[in-house]
């Protein structure tokens, strides 16, 4: 069939028809292959949903626009050019070269060349990483589109809010499509939707064009579609466009409708069916004949038959790489100058580093809350970049973290910008934790090393100041569990610039936790500064003291403590070897068992608490590697099983004291 010679739109109409095909034929393909027991074990079927899918894909620039569909948007896939052959090969778990290679479950795609990056299964999570994404559209100054879609159910979670807030205050070029069947697997949506209305929900954010259309007419979806487009090219902002669509059949293989809908509500929505009221409205304008559409439905047909054959030649992954690709690669040089400055204090040390960095990189950009213009973030740490390098180079944010995280990751997809994102305390930080954990730490592995995530996200932290809970927590026990994540904790101001500067290099997420403790502190984090060009590597840990008789391994605030108590024990004859970790992950694991096997007796300080504290894994890595070495058991100084409290008697009484380590370390080194 040639259409190359018809107007533009009938042109496009049929196209997206073929899309349609394409999409419902690979479902049928797909759950035949299901009850077969063939390749996939599970199946989201994308029946009813295809038309808006495919008309948005044929609306934008596959290479140049920006595509977060969600697990029912294969027809979003197909339309932008993803390929069948791929997408069945996902389906079946092999190891296809995009779509994740078998590590994702199928239909959850990621393909570079078309700028889908990877996507998940946490519902709604994608639509701030695709305002991050268009906001790096908006400071390249490309008329870029980012199109991101859901289900109806995904608009009850926070993060579709905190998104339609963001886009509309920076007025971003990102257009927000609900494909709205009315049910969240078996949930109506009255018991979802205050009002009943997502666009009803939606209409108190300024500057938003809201549009509901028939997801089964070509010609609103198109006009909808049309404008949100434009609109987003020129700059004026983001679109929501609910489509109103049916889901013909289940939420997925393993479920059952009936047990939930009547087979009144089954009917109906089968006769909303969007590729029927596609073919009339195709033969109503006399684009196509019906013999015409019967050969493209054989020719789509085909194709699909032919897809899922070669799809079946992948071979499955190999089992081997099944625990690779969690970071990417990353190495950078010691380069520790002797060219030193004046002494400073670790605030002014990460000031300086970002200063520099910011400075030698225009795409390095902070935010967070209250870090921009004079107040400069809670600490002061960010004082001065507003002014120094303008808005958007350092700007604030909405009080919301998983605003902060997802956004830091939808800006990191270009690879044009490395976000720097301040979360104010720690203990916030928890709200962000399905970004972070969820998204974030696992972007890497599961795009199978075509996506990464080069952000860095700062978070004070820790106890000794009064800050009471939600303020004092040490969270890194959490942070290290997490494959993906790199856990930096610098106890000084030198290492604090230097593994900085290294962090914002690093194409890998890095959080970098600040002892609020130690930012002004003098007698032991205060160092003379190093130079612009220094930097230090992670997974090199700091031996502060050589001893003989007990290895004392700390972190953070437990480092200067270490060092004040290794001092005072050298007068009494002990002599102590401290090391500071100074990263968590990775971890310097040779330094610590040389120690280990040169002392024979272990201390580990940290304040967190101590049931699953970080402690308790140094405490059987050293045991399943150097055992024999060990002279007594491995002891373990730590706060409480409990959160750190206000009062400063009971702060004290919960976190590890400078008498609590001698007598400690006094213990071990008697054994």
């Amino acid at each position: 069939m040639t259409i190359t010679s018809i107007p533009l739109e009938t042109k496009l109409s049929i196209e997206v028809l073929k899309s349609m095909y394409l999409t419902r034929f690979m479902d049928d393909k797909l759950s035949k292959l299901v009850r077969q027991n063939k390749g996939g074990t599970f199946h989201l079927s994308v029946n009813g949903h295809e038309l808006i899918g495919c008309l948005a894909a044929h609306c934008l620039v596959p290479g140049k626009d920006w595509g977060f569909p969600y697990y029912r948007d294969r027809g979003f896939a197909l339309g932008l050019g993803c390929c069948p052959v791929e997408l069945i090969g996902s389906f079946l778990a092999r190891d296809v070269p995009n779509h994740s290679g078998g590590r994702m479950m199928p239909e959850h795609f990621v393909d570079v060349k078309l700028n889908i990056p990877c996507q998940s299964s946490c519902v709604g999570s994608q639509f701030l990483q695709a305002t991050g994404t268009a906001l790096s559209a908006k400071l390249r100054k490309k008329d870029e589109v980012v199109y991101v879609s859901a289900g109806d159910g995904a608009t009850s979670q926070g993060d579709f809010h905190e998104a339609l807030n963001f886009a509309s205050i920076h007025k971003l070029p990102v257009i927000f499509v609900i494909q709205d069947n009315e049910w969240a697997i078996s949930v109506p949506q009255k018991e979802q939707t205050s009002g009943a209305s997502i666009a009803k929900m939606a209409s108190g954010y300024e500057g938003l064009l809201i549009q509901e259309v028939d997801g089964g007419s070509f010609e609103h979806c198109f006009d909808a579609m049309k404008k949100a487009v434009q609109k987003a090219r020129e700059g004026q902002g983001p679109s929501l466009l609910v489509a109103k669509v049916p889901r013909i059949g289940a939420h997925s293989s393993s479920d059952d409708p009936k047990k939930y809908k009547s087979q009144e509500i089954i009917d109906c929505e089968v006769a909303k069916d969007p590729i029927l009221k596609v073919e009339k409205w195709i033969l109503s304008e006399n684009i196509l004949t019906e013999s015409e559409l019967e050969a493209l439905k054989k020719e789509c047909k085909e194709a699909i038959e032919t897809a899922a054959k070669k799809a079946d030649e992948y071979p499955y992954p190999d089992p081997k790489t099944a625990d690779t690709k969690v970071f990417k690669e990353f190495s950078i040089e010691d380069t520790m100058t002797e060219k030193e400055g004046e002494e400073i204090v670790m605030m002014d040390a990460l000031n300086h580093a970002l200063v520099e960095e910011m400075e030698k990189d225009k795409n390095v950009i902070v935010f967070g809350q209250d870090v921009a213009h004079g107040k400069g973030g809670v600490f002061g740490i960010t004082r001065g970049l507003t002014e120094k390098f303008g808005y958007y180079r350092c700007f604030n944010t909405p009080l919301a973290e998983s605003t902060i995280v997802g956004i830091a990751t939808g800006l990191s997809f270009d690879k044009a910008h490395k976000p720097v994102a301040e979360i104010q305390f720690a203990d916030y930080s928890w709200t962000a934790m399905n970004q972070l954990i969820n998204e974030v730490a696992s972007i890497h592995y599961r795009s199978n090393g075509q996506n990464s995530c080069p952000i860095v996200i700062r978070m004070p932290y820790g106890g000794y100041i009064q800050g009471g809970p939600y303020h004092s927590q040490s969270i890194e026990g959490f942070l290290t569990h997490q494959p993906g994540l790199k856990v930096v904790i610098p106890s000084n101001a030198a290492d604090a610039k230097r593994l900085l500067k290294t962090a914002i290099l690093d194409p890998n997420p890095v959080v970098f936790l600040e002892h609020k403790a130690l930012y002004r502190q003098r007698m032991f984090s205060a160092r003379k500064e190093p130079d612009e060009n220094s930097y230090l590597p992670f997974g090199k840990a700091n031996i502060v003291t050589q001893g003989n008789d007990v290895t004392v391994i700390a972190w953070g605030m437990m480092a200067m403590m270490g060092k004040e108590v290794s001092d005072r024990l050298k007068q009494e004859g002990i002599s102590v070897e401290l090391i500071d970790l100074r990263t968590l992950v990775p971890l310097d694991l040779d330094t610590i068992l040389q120690s280990v096997r040169k002392t024979g007796k272990v201390l580990i300080a940290h304040e967190a608490q101590k049931n699953c504290g970080f402690g308790a894994e140094l405490s059987a890595t050293i045991i399943e590697h150097a055992f024999d070495s060990l002279d007594a058991p491995i002891r373990r100084l730590t706060g409480k099983d409990c959160v750190v409290p206000y009062s400063k008697v009971l702060e004290d009484a919960v976190l590890p004291q400078k008498e609590d380590l001698l007598q400690a370390i006094r213990t071990l080194a008697n054994y």
